[in-house]
């Protein structure tokens, strides 16, 4: 039954209790890897990662190749990804250069019958990128790689609407590409004003009737709740005409204001930004009004229609959640090519150079452009296994870890088991000696449950360096 500070699921299968979102709802990891990248060392080097890749060609699991174009046009102010904003031609074709060296470097270590099943192109805005530059660029990736061009392929590109007509979008589709991630973030014309990023709804319409003409297979919507201005009655008329155009998936995204790290954030004023119990009913809003129009949430801000893939994931087993969030293939070996981006070969996290400039220094002097990482050990691969099962499916049997382990699971986490309790009498989750299942109350705290078996965390401090879960 509700209560003054619980409100019931609904549609979702998310109970709202404030109370325990304000005690359990501090900073902590999105667990898109573990160990998570500030674990990385710059002790793992460029050797160690050619040794790496080399050795995996002997599993020769299929591969995932993630290509980060870090350039936009304008400045959009709530942004936290590694971006250039510039309008300076010749510092784009450098780092396609450089881009373009990475790309035979790389292609080198893996072997040609690994196929590329997964593609994802993120930024910044990749569509900064013309039609002749980005064809080049698939150019040298089908040509360095084999690619899997079978119905089965996911490959996606994050898509600035900004930057793209109906011409643009079959441009992408003759290139390859068969799923589209499109950042709306919101409609409302206070909020767009205020963040420096402005779309009609008719532009975005456009986009989408184009990108089903021309094949693309899935529809993907980014918004962000948090937002200057933004009320719950504004984004319920952003989120009636999403749910119109109905993509395949939405992600939601939680806005940090973090403008001390952030410098685009200082454009923002902070008194513009929702009160924390508002953020909480705009979260709630969201999940309910989603849910109740047919999507499903599959947890962490990520919802798809009940006949995506995500959603069959989710219930085959397969899903996971990597550097973009949550996808399928989890069998894939993923590499990371661009600045900043980080690949995960075997049991290895390798990270590249985080500016251009290192970036492109590195790649200039015959070099991968590796700048940290960390080789995991079994406990980490363990711990990952666990925290993969609580995020992706809300639950986790003991026995069936154990048999695919060769573990005695209530054994080796016999003192996480123990640290979960106060959690069953939260009714965050529910424990007995078969397992731990979610409960409606914990799914928005998954965060918080996964930190239990994360060993580099000091539970008792709330670390600054880890946005807030809500």
């Amino acid at each position: 039954m509700s209560t003054d500070n619980t409100k019931a699921t609904g549609h979702s299968g998310v109970c709202f209790d404030t109370d325990l979102i304000v005690r359990y709802g501090g900073r902590g990891p999105r667990y898109t890897s573990y160990p998570t990248a500030l674990q990385f060392s710059d002790s793992l080097t460029a050797a160690d990662y050619r040794a790496q890749a080399e050795a995996s060609n002997a599993l020769a699991v299929p591969l995932s190749l993630y290509v980060h174009i870090p350039f936009c046009h304008s400045l959009c102010y709530y942004c936290g990804c590694n971006k250039i904003v510039t309008h300076n031609k010749a510092r784009v074709a450098r780092y396609m250069e450089m881009l373009n060296r990475e790309i035979e470097m790389q292609s080198a270590l893996f072997d040609r019958s690994r196929k590329i099943e997964q593609l994802h192109f993120g930024g910044g805005t990749p569509t900064y990128l013309d039609r002749d530059q980005l064809a080049g660029l698939m150019d040298r990736l089908r040509e360095a790689f084999n690619f899997d061009d079978s119905d089965a392929r996911e490959f996606s590109i994050e898509v600035d609407p900004r930057t793209v007509d109906a011409g643009r979008i079959r441009h992408l589709a003759e290139l390859g590409f068969n799923r589209l991630s499109l950042g709306i973030q919101d409609f409302d014309p206070d909020v767009q004003k205020a963040v420096n990023r402005a779309q009609t709804p008719d532009e975005v319409r456009d986009l989408v009737e184009s990108a089903i003409d021309s094949g693309f297979g899935s529809i993907s919507f980014d918004l962000i709740y948090g937002l200057p201005h933004q009320t719950v009655e504004s984004f319920n008329t952003t989120l009636d005409l999403v749910i119109d155009m109905k993509p395949d998936r939405l992600a939601v995204y939680n806005y940090a204001h973090l403008p001390q790290r952030f410098k685009g954030q200082r454009m923002i004023n902070a008194e513009d930004i929702p009160l924390p119990e508002t953020k909480l009913e705009l979260l709630h809003h969201t999940i309910d009004k989603l849910c109740a129009e047919g999507y499903v949430y599959i947890g962490m801000d990520h919802f798809a229609l009940p006949d995506d893939e995500l959603v069959h994931a989710r219930r085959n087993g397969t899903l996971q959640r990597n550097f973009q969030g949550y996808s399928t293939h989890r069998q894939c070996d993923l590499i990371s090519l661009g600045v900043s981006g980080i690949g995960n070969i075997g049991n290895m996290y390798a990270q590249n150079a985080i500016t251009t400039m290192e970036y492109e220094d590195i790649i200039e002097s015959g070099e991968l452009p590796i700048k940290k990482g960390i080789l995991v050990d079994d406990d980490d691969l363990l711990r990952a296994d666990v925290i993969q099962a609580l995020m992706c499916y809300d639950s986790l049997s003991f026995d069936d870890f154990s048999a695919a382990h060769d573990i005695d699971f209530r054994s080796y986490f016999a003192n996480e088991i123990e640290r979960l309790k106060p959690l069953v009498t939260d009714d965050l989750i529910e424990l007995d000696d078969t397992g731990v299942v979610i409960t409606a109350k914990g799914r928005l705290l998954l965060r918080s449950i996964a930190m239990v078996f994360d060993r580099y965390i000091d539970q008792s401090e709330n670390d600054n360096r880890f946005s807030k879960a809500i």
